[in-house]
């Protein structure tokens, strides 16, 4: 989002969008923002896919991690859409960029990397 809205630390995530992976929780909360801001599904879709990133499945481990994390982020006000980017960058061992403030505080073993 920090990328699409031109927040500090956008640039930080342009330089290495096309190696990034997104879940398709996350993927759907980018659309739902497009959509809000008038945009066609085939307008974000093309937008979107050309910058390269990996798009992951959210399925039933991604589920469990998520859920798991819950009593861990709970003081911290994180959504189901923190948890499931918690989850899948728990799962594949990468580190996650956030512009969250919240999230660094949290010791998940998790590398949890604040963008600004």
């Amino acid at each position: 989002m920090a990328c699409l809205n031109r927040e500090p630390g956008g640039d930080r995530v342009m330089e290495i969008i096309s190696e990034c992976v997104i879940s398709s929780v996350n993927l759907s909360e980018v659309v739902a923002r497009m959509a809000d801001a008038g945009r066609t599904q085939t307008e974000i879709s093309d937008f979107l896919m050309a910058f390269g990133f990996e798009v992951v499945n959210f399925d039933v481990d991604m589920a469990y991690r998520a859920g798991m994390l819950r009593p861990l982020t709970r003081q911290a006000g994180l959504s189901f859409g923190d948890r499931a980017c918690l989850a899948l960058a728990q799962s594949l061992g990468l580190p996650v960029l956030t512009s969250d403030r919240n999230w660094a505080g949290l010791d998940l073993g998790i590398d949890i990397q604040l963008i600004r």
